[in-house]
């Protein structure tokens, strides 16, 4: 039976500063997420756009750096509110306290597209072209933070069939029970699997807000199953109809995507005329 090698959380320590695995795993999803978003650029219809609205490598670094903001911000406050709303209630100055962990990705995601909507209207964007655009290349993103929970040794799975090859004893759980490694279920799902999906249907024309559509889909799918292997959170447990709260969250989330790919399909640009896909709606 595997055994959780419970790896240092610091990768570096050079006199009081300690450079922790998580930080890099956060670094190294930003460096894909520009690496990914630049290559984007070359797809339509972000290369056809040309004059003022055109799109440029400082764009993508700028659009970056108010995402980080919207993740952070947002997944605390996601975290807070979703979670532990009556401990951060009674204690408010704890949601400050990032270090001591405590992020949700229902909470970022909407951190995210606040922060988005912001960068579109201050730079002059078709939002829905820019969520077009950003939703492809977050996949990996999510991966390397599956990465670092699983370094962390926290997040772990539900108890497993000892039978099972993978099965996973985590010390840190305060148990010897085998367990599904649930962080790599993850990482599969969420940074593998909708990546490859996520990218091969961008790459084919579709109207402005479907891509974004399916990532809503895809990630909401991805996260109900991969719920039914992972440990719910201790203080919260199965809530009704036997599903986590990570499920729960995820359903008007896969609602949404369905009702905004919907709405892409039969909406008209001002002009009265269905935009076509593959090109930039009218603005």
């Amino acid at each position: 039976m595997l055994i959780h090698p419970k790896i240092d959380p610091v990768a570096l320590q050079i006199g009081p500063l300690a450079i922790h695995w998580y930080g890099l795993t956060y670094l190294l999803a930003f460096g894909l997420f520009l690496l990914l978003a630049n290559q984007r650029l070359k797809h339509e219809p972000f290369r056809s756009v040309q004059g003022p609205g055109a799109w440029s490598r400082k764009d993508i670094e700028d659009m970056l750096f108010a995402g980080v903001l919207g993740v952070v911000i947002g997944g605390r406050l996601g975290y807070c509110l979703f979670y532990k709303p009556g401990f951060y209630l009674a204690n408010p100055l704890q949601i400050l306290y990032v270090w001591q962990g405590g992020m949700s990705f229902h909470g970022g995601l909407i951190g995210v597209i606040v922060s988005q909507i912001w960068y579109a209207r201050t730079r002059h964007k078709p939002f829905w072209q820019l969520m077009d655009l950003v939703a492809p290349c977050v996949p990996p993103g999510l991966g390397c933070g599956r990465i670092g929970n699983f370094i962390n040794g926290e997040l772990w799975g539900r108890p497993a069939d000892p039978e099972l090859p993978w099965a996973m004893i985590f010390p840190q759980s305060g148990t010897n029970l085998p367990r599904h490694p649930s962080q790599i279920y993850e990482l599969l799902l969420e940074g593998v699997i909708l990546f490859v999906v996520l990218w091969l249907y961008a790459r084919k024309p579709h109207k402005e807000a479907q891509v974004s559509a399916m990532f809503l889909v895809g990630y909401g799918i991805a996260r109900f199953t991969a719920e039914y292997f992972r440990e719910p959170d201790a203080h919260l447990g199965i809530l009704a109809m036997k599903m986590s709260m990570g499920q729960w969250l995820c359903i008007p989330m896969i609602f949404a995507g369905v009702l905004l790919w919907v709405w892409a399909e039969t909406r008209t640009d001002p002009a009265g005329h269905p935009p076509a896909g593959g090109r930039p709606a009218a603005r």
